[in-house]
């Protein structure tokens, strides 16, 4: 981990110094995130070894500044790669993740109504803000509801696509489900139903 930024930031400082705190950070680190990875003892489907998968680090990197209205803002840009569980294949696979967003920092809920509504209003308990959870939350929220490894889907869908001898179906969509014979049936697994609860507030 890229240990080239504090653990927590004053933003009203970081914003008058124009500062930008950037590095990497363990997924392993972030709590409410985990629960919702494959295990790092998993072991990756196409990896011919067998070996167990490994969790890159996050990247991320935040700008701190005034808008025009004087407002303290955060621009925030997070990468990682988060080891999911695809629906389809039930086997594990690395979901691309990057997200650009920009926070307004507010001092205490009633603030929240003065937020601009391009902003995403976050709080500074005790006029300070951690960086790790201002990550999490970005991943938080990058989580599909439904993990499908893009790749399955791609050879799912040109195996379907083909009848017998190699030609392609034509015309055979199920009055009662539309979407079976394209191989779009919705799996009725849905492992991150609870992430509502865990984005009820930005943890300060």
């Amino acid at each position: 981990m890229s240990r080239e930024f504090p653990d927590w930031v004053d933003p009203w400082k970081a914003a008058d110094g124009r500062r930008t705190y950037a590095g990497t950070m363990p997924l392993k680190r972030l709590e409410r995130l985990t629960p919702l990875l494959v295990s790092n003892r998993g072991v990756l489907s196409g990896s011919g070894s067998g070996s167990a998968m490994d969790w890159p680090d996050a990247r991320f990197s935040a700008t701190f500044g005034h808008d025009a209205q004087g407002m303290v803002v955060i621009d925030l840009q997070v990468e990682a790669q988060l080891p999911l569980m695809c629906q389809r294949s039930l086997e594990p696979y690395f979901e691309p993740v990057q997200r650009h967003s920009v926070l307004a920092v507010i001092g205490s809920a009633a603030e929240q109504e003065l937020v601009p509504e391009h902003y995403e209003p976050v709080l500074a308990e005790q006029g300070r803000l951690a960086l790790q959870d201002l990550v999490e939350d970005e991943l938080l929220l990058a989580l599909p509801a439904v993990p499908r490894n893009p790749a399955v889907a791609a050879v799912r869908q040109s195996t379907e696509g083909l009848g017998e001898g190699g030609g392609r179906r034509g015309g055979e969509v199920s009055p009662g489900n539309p979407r079976e014979s394209a191989g779009e049936a919705e799996p009725t697994h849905r492992p991150f139903e609870g992430l509502a609860d865990l984005m009820k507030s930005r943890k300060r």
